[in-house]
């Protein structure tokens, strides 16, 4: 992804709320599960990092991007954003 596609993205995620809370339970199989579908269905998602939470948002977003198979935008302070493309041409959301 280039810088230019990142800062599209980051604009675009700016309005957006975040769809998915990260509590002590940290990453489970079914969150994982959970954000696969949502990036399926909506391809730019929003994650909150509650303070509940013991492990660091920049590794949580590493390992939620390499188990659903999409990349890190930004994180800033307890935001994550992920962004996965749509394979389908005609379910895109957003063209890069």
């Amino acid at each position: 992804m280039t810088s230019k596609q990142r800062a599209y993205l980051k604009s675009i995620s700016s309005t957006f709320d975040p769809i998915f809370q990260i509590g002590k339970g940290s990453i489970t199989p079914e969150l994982c599960e959970a954000v696969n579908e949502a990036l399926t269905a909506r391809e730019l998602i929003k994650l909150s990092v509650l303070k509940n939470c013991a492990d660091d948002p920049h590794t949580i977003a590493q390992i939620l991007a390499e188990r659903t198979r999409s990349e890190v935008v930004h994180v800033i302070g307890k935001k994550i954003v992920l962004f996965r493309q749509n394979p389908k041409k005609e379910d895109r959301k957003i063209s890069l």
